[in-house]
């Protein structure tokens, strides 16, 4: 049973999917620094791409990410040849080093584009980077999928597709302006199964409006029924201030910081029970899937996509907002379209804000992802009084444990993982030195 500590629960911690977060980006980082990490990347050295197609046929009212409208065409066929020329522009820049060992499509909805603009992308990066049978994934949104699209991801051999499911309850749907049924959800499952695509990812909701635990628990039914491979159940974070189209959800019927906890436990419990192994505190993989392997063997990883047992210590953004990493280096490229043209259109790199991250912030990191993604953090000894000393609060309630120098997560300080990994923050916590 997780222990419940709301004075805990009401303190805002970052997601974590890196560190630095993206809040300590400034644009004192940007393309030079970008320019010369690429440059600095040896031949042989794993590299993970990701594609950002920043486009929805239908905004979602809950939705933070950077997306807009796919209705204009023109608007999309120019973002999609700029997106093509900065992927060339990165790959010159490498010269063929480097090896492309996973691509990642996500937005936005990259069904957003026609079937045959995604094959001409996945062509372009096959083309003129060093990658040969990559990991392919795509994030889709199911109420534009299609027999067609099915085809074509089977020919271009993707291999693993991710649902943004969210909830299964109507009333829900209506709330957040999703509208796709169960029987919907079931068809494209059987289309992507028929094409020998069986690494299917769900992303899951709870704290959503008017969303109560027989909603959440009636969702689950039909998930396990349905036994994707990888299941994401996020909490929603409404923030209407930062995210103006969250203004069209009734703040009032959001679940309170009580029921948020409760339907957190009860998707951990009935996932769980159901054979599916936890990944950090949101993510779940079936027993045999290549994340459930890393999460046993701790090598689980972490970045802007989530939970992942992707290991490659370089990862390139391409498409407008998305985000580079390096080991010592983050840097995001400009948000907006237009500038974000210009700049490719002139020949130069993308990244606009960053930050470098130096060999103390490597090790904070190296802290806060092993906590994040694996439970525990090995301290040397010179650490340990002091970070017990930080931690006592948590150890205190029963939160954490330690086990031969290794700071432990206990099963019941699972929802705060995220608390005692900012203790770790430079910026949020109270572990001075390392």
């Amino acid at each position: 049973m997780w222990s419940y500590h709301p004075d805990l629960l009401a303190q805002p911690v970052p997601r974590y999917t890196s560190y630095p977060t993206a809040m300590e980006f400034t644009e004192d980082v940007g393309s030079n620094a970008y320019g010369r990490a690429l440059d600095a990347v040896k031949a042989a050295t794993p590299i993970s791409l990701y594609v950002h197609i920043p486009f929805c046929e239908q905004i979602c009212w809950y939705c933070g990410c950077n997306t807009g409208a796919a209705g204009r065409k023109q608007r999309l066929a120019e973002y999609l040849a700029v997106l093509r020329a900065e992927i060339a522009l990165v790959a010159k820049r490498l010269g063929g080093r480097g090896r492309v060992e996973s691509i990642a499509f996500g937005g936005g909805s990259p069904n957003a584009i026609a079937p045959v603009e995604l094959v001409r992308l996945l062509d372009r990066i096959l083309t003129i980077f060093d990658a040969h049978r990559p990991d392919v994934s795509i994030e889709l949104d199911p109420r534009g999928f299609s027999a067609e699209w099915a085809l074509v991801l089977a020919a271009a051999n993707v291999t693993r597709v991710s649902l943004g499911v969210q909830t299964f309850a109507p009333h829900v749907q209506q709330a957040i302006g999703r509208i796709q049924p169960l029987s919907h959800i079931e068809r494209v499952v059987a289309a992507l199964r028929l094409r020998d695509i069986d690494a299917i990812n769900f992303d899951l909701m709870y704290g959503l409006p008017g969303q109560s635990l027989a909603d959440l628990d009636e969702t689950l039914d039909a998930v396990i029924r349905l036994a994707p491979s990888r299941i994401a159940l996020f909490g929603y974070a409404h923030l209407p201030e930062m995210i103006p189209r969250q203004r069209r959800i009734n703040a009032t019927h959001l679940p309170d910081q009580r029921l948020r906890f409760e339907q957190a436990a009860l998707g951990f419990r009935r996932l769980t029970d159901a054979g599916y192994i936890p990944v950090g505190f949101d993510h779940f993989a079936q027993p045999d899937d290549p994340l459930a392997l890393a999460a046993r063997a701790g090598r689980v990883n972490r970045n802007f996509q989530g939970f992942t047992d992707d290991s490659a210590p370089v990862l390139l953004g391409f498409g407008a907002s998305a985000i580079s990493r390096f080991p010592d280096l983050m840097v995001q490229n400009e948000k907006r379209a237009g500038p974000y043209r210009d700049r490719v259109n002139d020949g130069q790199l993308a990244a606009v804000r960053g930050v470098e991250v130096p060999a103390d912030q490597q090790v904070r990191a190296r802290h806060i992802r092993e906590i994040i993604c694996n439970g525990r953090t090995h301290l040397a000894r010179s650490q340990r009084a002091r970070v017990r000393d930080a931690l006592r609060d948590y150890e205190r309630r029963g939160v954490i444990d330690w086990h031969e120098g290794d700071l432990v997560i206990r099963d019941s300080g699972l929802p705060y993982a995220r608390h005692i990994a900012a203790e770790f923050d430079s910026l949020r916590g109270h572990i001075e030195r390392l």
